[in-house]
Protein backbone atom coordinates (compact mmCIF):
# COMPACT_ATOMS: atom_id res chain seq x y z
CA UNK A 1 0.00 0.00 0.00
CA UNK A 2 1.31 3.74 -1.01
CA UNK A 3 0.29 5.94 1.55
CA UNK A 4 -2.60 3.76 2.96
CA UNK A 5 -3.66 3.16 -0.87
CA UNK A 6 -4.03 -0.50 -1.93
CA UNK A 7 -2.15 -1.09 -4.70
CA UNK A 8 -4.92 -2.47 -7.76
CA UNK A 9 -6.01 1.17 -6.90
CA UNK A 10 -2.59 2.67 -7.95
CA UNK A 11 -2.87 0.07 -10.47
CA UNK A 12 -6.03 1.39 -12.20
CA UNK A 13 -4.71 4.67 -11.68
CA UNK A 14 -1.74 4.12 -13.96
CA UNK A 15 -3.83 2.36 -16.51
CA UNK A 16 -6.06 5.38 -16.82
CA UNK A 17 -3.10 7.35 -17.16
CA UNK A 18 -1.71 5.14 -19.84
CA UNK A 19 -4.83 4.32 -22.07
CA UNK A 20 -5.17 8.17 -21.98
CA UNK A 21 -1.76 8.78 -23.65
CA UNK A 22 -2.28 5.53 -26.25
CA UNK A 23 -5.87 7.71 -26.96
CA UNK A 24 -3.35 10.36 -27.65
CA UNK A 25 -0.81 9.01 -29.98
CA UNK A 26 -3.73 7.16 -31.68
CA UNK A 27 -5.19 11.00 -31.94
CA UNK A 28 -1.68 12.02 -33.29
CA UNK A 29 -1.11 9.71 -36.19
CA UNK A 30 -4.68 9.63 -37.11
CA UNK A 31 -4.37 13.30 -37.88
CA UNK A 32 -0.77 12.66 -39.45
CA UNK A 33 -2.66 10.18 -41.64
CA UNK A 34 -5.37 12.41 -42.61
CA UNK A 35 -3.03 15.11 -43.76
CA UNK A 36 -1.43 13.10 -45.77
CA UNK A 37 -4.07 11.79 -47.46
CA UNK A 38 -5.91 15.42 -48.45
CA UNK A 39 -1.74 16.34 -49.22
CA UNK A 40 -2.18 13.24 -52.16
CA UNK A 41 -5.81 14.04 -52.97
CA UNK A 42 -5.22 18.03 -53.04
CA UNK A 43 -1.76 17.11 -55.45
CA UNK A 44 -4.03 14.99 -58.10
CA UNK A 45 -7.00 17.47 -57.91
CA UNK A 46 -3.96 20.36 -59.59
CA UNK A 47 -2.03 17.75 -61.49
CA UNK A 48 -5.61 17.22 -62.99
CA UNK A 49 -6.69 20.71 -63.01
CA UNK A 50 -2.89 21.38 -64.69
CA UNK A 51 -3.67 18.45 -67.60
CA UNK A 52 -6.86 19.91 -68.29
CA UNK A 53 -5.74 23.58 -68.81
CA UNK A 54 -3.22 21.89 -70.76
CA UNK A 55 -5.61 20.07 -73.29
CA UNK A 56 -7.87 23.34 -73.04
CA UNK A 57 -4.33 25.32 -74.66
CA UNK A 58 -3.87 22.76 -77.60
CA UNK A 59 -7.32 22.90 -78.36
CA UNK A 60 -7.15 26.23 -79.02
CA UNK A 61 -3.67 26.56 -80.96
CA UNK A 62 -5.20 23.83 -82.94
CA UNK A 63 -8.06 25.69 -83.91
CA UNK A 64 -6.57 29.29 -84.55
Amino acid sequence: MIAGVPWWVVAVILLIFFSGYMSFRAMVAEKRLEQQYAEREGKVFIDRMQKEKEEREKRREQSS
